[in-house]
């Protein structure tokens, strides 16, 4: 039987204009040790996105045929394209040691849960209401029916954040992204991983 990984999955899941994208960015600048798992999806490239790094770019029978193999951890369609984190990549990671954040919404982490229960969830959420459609609007991307049905979505998404093991308010960019590098940290001394990682220290302090 072989030792569970030292890593951890971590989910990561917000409403659109919570910041979640720009805090992911900033933790993976700020810590060592951590990757975002790159998904797989049938929507075509845009300008700027490298095959492989932003996504990979595959057609809809390869999607289909890896949905059928049970390949992915989780998959979903979003309007006419199909999105999916393949479990390979992401044991593989988990098997180096290395922690893995999967950015996906609480229907993919429902799914990611049934086959690891061992993830950690952690849902971040704009202070206040006015402050995510202030934010939304800033983009200056939207129309105001647009930024409605956001702010519906919003509402619909935030209403599963308990069941996520971690709430993280993204008030203050900074203060919201040392929340988050203090629950990295906290997962990566728990007992049960140390206790793996220092086998040896262990072995030799107790005999």
């Amino acid at each position: 039987m072989q030792p569970k990984p030292t890593a951890t999955l971590f989910i990561i899941s917000a409403p659109s204009g919570a910041g979640k994208t720009s805090l992911v960015k900033a933790l993976l600048e700020a810590t060592d040790g951590i990757r975002v798992s790159v998904s797989h999806t049938t929507r075509a490239q845009r300008p700027g996105e490298a095959n492989g790094v932003d996504y990979h770019f595959i057609d809809k029978d390869l999607f289909s045929d890896m949905a059928r193999k049970q390949a992915f951890l989780e998959h979903a369609q979003v309007f006419d394209n199909f999105y999916g984190t393949a479990k390979s990549s992401v044991d593989e990671l988990l098997r180096q040691g290395t922690d893995v954040i999967l950015e996906i919404d609480w229907q993919g982490a429902r799914q990611v849960r049934e086959a690891m229960p061992d993830c950690v969830g952690i849902f971040i959420l704009p202070p206040s209401r006015a402050a995510l459609e202030s934010r939304l609007r800033n983009r200056g991307q939207d129309s105001d029916e647009i930024i409605a049905r956001r702010m519906r979505d919003a509402q619909s998404e935030a209403s599963h954040y308990n069941e996520y093991e971690y709430l993280v308010i993204n008030d203050d960019f900074q203060v919201a992204l040392r929340d988050l590098q203090a629950i990295i940290a906290a997962q990566r001394l728990r007992r049960e991983i140390q206790q793996q990682r220092y086998a040896g220290l262990l072995q030799e302090l107790l005999a």
